[in-house]
């Protein structure tokens, strides 16, 4: 896989849907991760979203807004182990209490 693509693999149970991001969430990735999560997203209604970002290298700005977007809207939960992914986790729940509270 080349430095500038993204892996998206999505596990689904009777409890919950999982996605696995690989590699960098930017650019034309954006698209394509909001694409899959709207097909996605309507049997989300009676199970839970599990984001993990343990292998994700990097996200821009588009991409972050499309976590939280997901985030916000499924109750997800992330998957992290590196100091990063932990970073973008907490940076990701941080904006989206700062924009339910009207302060972004």
């Amino acid at each position: 896989m080349g430095q500038h693509t993204l892996r998206i693999s999505i596990q689904e149970n009777d409890n919950s849907i999982g996605f696995t991001l690989v590699g960098r969430l930017a650019g034309p990735w954006v698209a394509e991760l909001e694409r899959v999560w709207k097909d996605v997203s309507p049997r989300l209604e009676i199970k839970k979203l599990s984001l993990d970002l343990r292998d994700l290298t990097y996200s821009d700005l588009a991409g972050k807004r499309v976590l939280r977007e997901m985030f916000s809207l499924n109750h997800a939960e992330f998957v992290t182990d590196s100091d990063w992914s932990q970073y973008l986790a907490e940076e990701i729940k941080n904006s989206n209490e700062m924009l339910a509270h009207g302060r972004a």
